[in-house]
């Protein structure tokens, strides 16, 4: 198993940022997702949104990993996410359902309001398990090495891509005096 950690502090406040949340995919820069589609979304407790998402990616891999698969290039991932309005966390967590009996992906997506700056600033941790299965330890560790080195790639990607989503709403949120 290898673990990928990352933080990031996005300019916006929580309430922005998780609104945007929704509006992530598609975008220029994560031109490997394909399609978003909610298959549920529930109320607890009167103040946790809880959604669940199927997540379809299409993205090029390895030929040595193609031998393995059988070349496919189309996956899903699960994502429920918990928005949390008394706590202001957002927290997803995702986990790949193609092929996961070779390669499973485990991520933890968690965004608070920053400490210092709690109107202004917002965190993002972000953290992913990547377990390969095999029988011969050397695959394992070259698929999750790959692994690691793509899923770090997105990532920088994905958040990139977000901070322009962020910045192209907050324009039309202060342009429509939503969010003051």
């Amino acid at each position: 198993m290898k673990l990928f950690q990352s933080k990031y502090e996005f300019s916006y406040p929580w309430d922005q940022v998780t609104a945007a949340n929704w509006q992530k995919y598609p975008n220029e820069l994560s031109v490997h997702v394909i399609s978003v589609d909610t298959l549920n979304r529930s109320i607890i407790d009167n103040h946790i949104l809880r959604t669940e998402r199927l997540i379809g990616c299409k993205q090029a891999i390895p030929n040595w990993l193609s031998f393995i698969v059988g070349g496919a290039s189309l996956s899903y991932v699960r994502e429920v996410s918990e928005i949390d309005l008394n706590n202001k966390s957002l927290v997803m967590k995702s986990m790949n359902l193609t092929m996961n009996h070779l390669l499973l992906v485990k991520e933890t997506v968690i965004y608070k309001p920053d400490f210092q700056l709690p109107n202004h600033k917002t965190t993002f941790n972000q953290s992913a398990e990547i377990t390969a299965f095999a029988s011969i330890g050397r695959i394992c560790d070259k698929l999750e090495d790959w692994s690691i080195e793509r899923f770090g790639q997105n990532a920088s990607k994905g958040k990139l891509a977000f901070d322009g989503v962020l910045n192209n709403l907050a324009k039309n949120w202060e342009e429509n005096g939503v969010f003051k």
